[in-house]
């Protein structure tokens, strides 16, 4: 069965990949993806705030008026809340990409220009693959136009594409009043592909501590879909790859992403909880489905479901909204 597929310009053997997490961070583990099939290695996140924290204490240690603003650290995490810096992060890529044979994505995390465009050039440098831009950015600012958020994001895709020449992929969150119109401005400005969706961790709190929890969900197939939704609209409007990532743990999950139109199929949680194994079960469980349901090829499969190929597109938009709420009863 013919599985292959094109992801950020790499002809992969299967669609199957981890997505950016802890399981890259030793050479034992990435071994370990690439051993169970792994068709890439997406590395976890450079934080901008690493970044920053890097400069500032730079700036500490070589101005003269280093202490006038003692107070400014505080603001930034502790460094050894990362589990690797800037200089580490590099050395890291330099290590996977002599240990494996597949593509190696690197991450980067943020908002802000900064440092972004010079350490994206150090990444390339360095013998990643491809770059992956997790924008997360929560608009909490009243006086921030949507508009001057979503510039900025386009603007930070541009800086970056004038400085390397390695695919760049954008990991989105689904919360823009037009996310079509988000995609298709990345798509224009360059992007090679879209991950949908970043996976935004919310706060608890601690009702008696009288403190925000930082708590870690891992995802289960009720994620999936909101990817659907938007890989089956997407898929029909932009022309880079895009990858589902977030809710898929079974065969059927990962049919369904690539129906809609996943080029490709990030996985953590469920690697998380029962190792990378599962992307071999995933590779092996897709090709006996498609075998069994008399697919020639991945390609045969994917986005004939989408919101274009869809025998009732409406329903990517309103129609189930419509149809659950006028069709529900107690006893349903």
């Amino acid at each position: 069965m013919d599985l292959t597929t094109d992801y950020l310009g790499f002809k992969l053997p299967h669609p199957f990949m981890p997505g950016a997490s802890p399981m890259a961070d030793t050479l034992d583990g990435v071994r370990k993806l690439e051993d169970a099939g792994a068709a890439a290695i997406v590395m976890r996140s450079l934080f901008e705030e690493q970044l920053l924290q890097e400069q500032l204490l730079t700036h500490r240690y070589t101005d003269f008026h280093r202490d006038t603003f003692p107070e400014a650290s505080s603001f930034l995490p502790e460094p050894e809340l990362f589990h690797l810096g800037p200089e580490t992060y590099l050395e890291q890529i330099r290590k996977i990409r002599a240990a494996v044979k597949v593509p190696v994505i690197a991450s980067l995390n943020g908002i802000t220009t900064a440092s972004w465009v010079e350490h994206a050039t150090l990444i390339e440098q360095a013998g990643a693959s491809a770059l992956e831009l997790n924008v997360f950015a929560i608009g909490a600012d009243p006086g921030e136009k949507a508009s001057d958020l979503e510039l900025r994001m386009v603007e930070l895709l541009k800086a970056i594409k004038t400085r390397v020449k390695i695919p760049i992929a954008v990991k989105l969150s689904p919360f823009f009043s037009s996310l079509s119109n988000m995609a298709t401005q990345l798509d224009r400005a360059g992007a090679a592909g879209l991950v949908l969706f970043n996976r935004l961790f919310q706060p608890e709190l601690d009702i008696e501590a009288l403190e925000v929890k930082r708590v870690l969900h891992l995802s289960d197939s009720s994620e999936l879909p909101l990817r659907l939704r938007w890989l089956g609209v997407l898929s029909s409007q932009v022309n880079c790859s895009l990858a589902a990532s977030g809710g898929v743990h079974t065969v059927a999950d990962a049919v369904k992403a690539l129906m809609t139109g996943a080029d490709a199929v990030q996985v953590v949680s469920l690697l998380l909880k029962k190792g990378p194994k599962e992307i071999t079960v995933l590779r092996d469980g897709l090709t006996h489905w498609l075998e069994e349901h008399k697919y020639e090829s991945l390609g045969q499969l994917r986005g004939s479901m989408n919101y274009e190929n869809s025998p009732d597109p409406s329903a990517f938009l309103r129609a189930n909204y419509m149809m659950m709420l006028q069709s529900w009863s107690p006893e349903s």
